[in-house]
């Protein structure tokens, strides 16, 4: 049986890769704050200020649902959004919650893939297309995507504790098609937003065959415009380039 861990596979975006890769007869593990019931497992995050007490509880559950089995792919799409620059009350507040939705959870994936993910395995973490560029508006939120892009290249390398044959990529979403994010924003434009439909669909075809993967270390933007998503895919300090050249 083939393995999926989701982190963050409680919201909007998890809820929807578990319910893809059930569909397809995998076996899912959902690693949240909550559970999700159509997992085959979920893990709880215990709230604690405490990264490596997070970290350890984490892998130890793993490590006991798992059984000595690895899994064929980690998505992690756990994360959040907070605006504010240098100036708000809340700056520093806004930048801790940022550093522990996005860093926090994606280290700890990529801690998880080191040792329970297939040596041709799939690592996706998530950062964000406007966190390629300075975002003065939400600091805080763009510190923590850009280090999630880092990590990512990071992760490619050959001395990074990864498999040499595993491929680790970042999706870059603009913005995605969430009931909350309708809910607070009911006049945008929504044929500009990212379906979660397409985007679990994806990461299962990267999953399923590796052929269809980009390259390791890829940082992929999910382009969104009359309802049709490109993937344009790049790496920090290079152009990027369309996915129909992979």
């Amino acid at each position: 049986m083939r393995r999926v861990l989701v982190y963050g596979g409680r919201g909007a975006l998890g809820s929807k890769i578990v319910e893809t890769f059930k569909q397809q007869k995998w076996w899912a593990c959902c690693v949240d704050i909550a559970a999700n019931e159509h997992a085959d497992v979920s893990i709880i995050v215990r709230d604690t200020n405490d990264w490596q007490e997070q970290a350890k509880q984490v892998e130890v559950d793993v490590e006991k649902a798992l059984n000595n089995e690895k899994v064929d792919a980690i998505l992690c799409v756990a994360g959040g959004w907070s605006g504010g620059n240098a100036a708000a009350k809340d700056f520093v507040q806004s930048c801790d919650r940022m550093w522990k939705q996005s860093v926090w959870t994606s280290v700890i994936a990529a801690n998880l893939a080191a040792t329970f993910l297939k040596e041709d395995g799939l690592l996706q973490l998530t950062g964000a297309k406007a966190c390629l560029e300075p975002t003065p508006t939400m600091i805080g939120y763009g510190m923590a995507k850009a280090a999630v892009h880092h990590l990512v290249q990071s992760l490619r390398s050959k001395r990074s504790g990864l498999h040499s044959h595993s491929t680790t990529v970042a999706i870059l979403p603009v913005t995605l098609d969430t009931p909350m994010n309708r809910q607070s924003m009911p006049k945008a434009d929504f044929g500009t937003w990212t379906p979660l439909e397409f985007v679990a669909k994806q990461l299962f075809e990267w999953a399923d065959e590796k052929e269809k993967r980009p390259a390791t270390g890829s940082l992929v933007e999910l382009i969104t415009k009359n309802g049709q998503t490109d993937l344009v895919i790049g790496q920090l300090n290079h152009p990027p380039t369309p996915m129909t050249n992979y």
